[in-house]
């Protein structure tokens, strides 16, 4: 078997042009839980776009990437309910390469009815969004809430799963064609920043009294509306930094209308084994159910990862970008 492989390798961190289509060493089983993975599809993330840019700081060179789904090839000798030839989705550095090494920890096998390149789109985007939902703050039947980005790929997978708690939707977007997509996942009523104001729109479909909970995946650019379209005793949960980081606040501003503030990250929800399969095992139910549609945007070559990441960066997508490999 060939002791090379095809990758996406920073060696700096840039724009898309750090981004090189490389042959490098192939992984090797060295620890007692690696899967080694060949990988049939890659799934694109902002967070990929963040290590890229140095926003958030990995030691180079490095494989870019965080999630994947392929075919095992091997697995080390303490990995005992992952076998080669198990198809499996898995979360894990370096997936923008054709063969990744995983701990099996962060490994979950395939059900029948899924395929790999759908559990691929599924898994980051569709485990953060239930993470949202069941833990950050816990939605409720006839809440109000707010989701930007609401034709994004977390964002038309929120709007999907709120609308299931049996809560109200209000989503933002940049277009009238983003706004129909986010309808159609279920939001009751969408707002086009471009044209119109969110606080005053916010405020006027809720009588005045704002959301209970905001989920804010964009991040600078939408921190101060998110804060003003929070209730009373409402949330804000900040997971993203599609416009960059948001800047220093003063923590005191909270009180106003005593406002709960959260910045979760998605990986410290299942840093156990027994919570990682939990977490896959009901993503993957709701999908099975029909309960929850993965919508892929495109379909890009691994040589083509600067186009995805352009694509990504400049607002043009609505759903989920992937690598084939």
């Amino acid at each position: 078997m060939a002791s090379s492989m095809k990758a996406i390798q920073i060696k700096n961190t840039g724009g898309v042009e750090v981004l090189e289509h490389v042959t490098i060493e192939r992984p090797k089983i060295t620890g007692l839980t690696d899967v080694l993975v060949k990988n049939h599809f890659s799934g694109v993330n902002f967070i990929d776009t963040y290590h890229r840019s140095g926003l958030y700081k990995l030691s180079l060179p490095v494989v870019l990437g965080r999630e994947g789904a392929g075919v095992v090839e091997a697995v080390g000798d303490g990995v005992k309910d992952i076998r080669p030839g198990d198809h499996v989705a898995y979360l894990s550095a370096s997936s923008y390469a054709e063969f990744t090494i995983a701990d099996s920890k962060k490994v979950a096998k395939i059900p029948d009815g899924i395929n790999l390149k759908l559990a691929a789109a599924s898994l980051l985007q569709g485990l953060t969004a239930w993470a949202m939902i069941t833990q950050s703050y816990e939605v409720k039947k006839d809440d109000w809430i707010l989701i930007h980005a609401a034709a994004g790929g977390v964002g038309l997978l929120l709007v999907q799963l709120v609308k299931n708690c049996g809560a109200h939707v209000i989503g933002t977007v940049s277009n009238d064609e983003k706004a129909k997509l986010a309808i159609s996942a279920g939001a009751e009523h969408v707002i086009n920043y471009s044209t119109q104001n969110v606080v005053d729109e916010v405020m006027r479909i809720t009588d005045n009294k704002g959301v209970h909970a905001v989920y804010d995946g964009v991040g600078k650019d939408t921190f101060e509306t998110s804060l003003a379209c929070a209730r009373r005793l409402g949330s804000l949960i900040s997971f993203g930094n599609a416009s960059g980081a948001v800047p220093p606040f003063e923590i005191l501003r909270l009180s106003e209308k005593n406002l709960k503030l959260m910045r979760p990250t998605l990986f410290k929800y299942f840093e156990t084994d027994e919570e990682f399969r939990k977490y896959t095992t009901e993503l993957f139910t709701v999908i099975k159910e029909g309960k929850l549609d993965i919508k892929i945007w495109k379909t890009y070559k691994l040589s083509d990862a600067r186009q995805a990441h352009l694509d990504l960066e400049g607002r043009k997508t609505t759903g989920k970008l992937i690598l084939q490999l």
